[in-house]
């Protein structure tokens, strides 16, 4: 099973997938939203255990997480930071093998281009995996896993071949 994750503070998506039989199936999804009235910590404690959670729920393999990528507005950019602090170290705790994938990375893996809009990635998810995940940020922490899904066996030969 491999886990997907969209890091953001107000809201981080997330998605368990496998492969079944040679099939795609999404396990479960969904969004972590933290509010604004809780203090800054407890927002990244809500994630961290949510995640936390997830991860000793399910045989988790290997989990994929949107990379950094500069953001326009320096308050959101410090938010999904502190978010992929509080998964990573959930992850790591969990010795669950990380990768990181750019957003262009993710979009060409999952729809063959690397610019594609939020509903080109959204609808190829669910036909991918044949749910709609219900949000973008669900949609693209699924986008992230499958991207993983794909990646994997083309890493794993490079490993093999070094």
């Amino acid at each position: 099973m491999i886990l997907g994750i969209d890091p953001g503070l107000a809201s981080t998506g997330f998605g368990v997938i496998e492969r079944r039989d040679g099939r795609l199936r999404a396990v479960e999804w969904g969004v972590i939203r933290t509010r604004p009235a809780t203090s800054h910590p407890q927002r990244l404690v809500e994630i961290h255990q949510t995640v936390g959670a997830l991860l000793t729920r399910y045989p988790i393999d290997a989990a994929a997480i949107e990379s950094w990528f500069i953001h326009p507005v320096s308050k959101a950019a410090m938010g999904m930071a502190e978010s992929r602090g509080a998964v990573l170290v959930a992850i790591a705790s969990a010795s669950v093998e990380v990768v990181e994938y750019s957003p262009n990375t993710i979009k060409q893996s999952v729809t063959g281009n690397g610019s594609a809009g939020k509903e080109q990635v959204r609808a190829m998810v669910e036909r991918l995996v044949g749910v709609d995940p219900g949000s973008d940020h669900a949609s693209d922490a699924i986008a992230a896993a499958l991207c993983h899904l794909s990646s994997s066996p083309l890493a794993d030969a490079i490993r093999r071949a070094r």
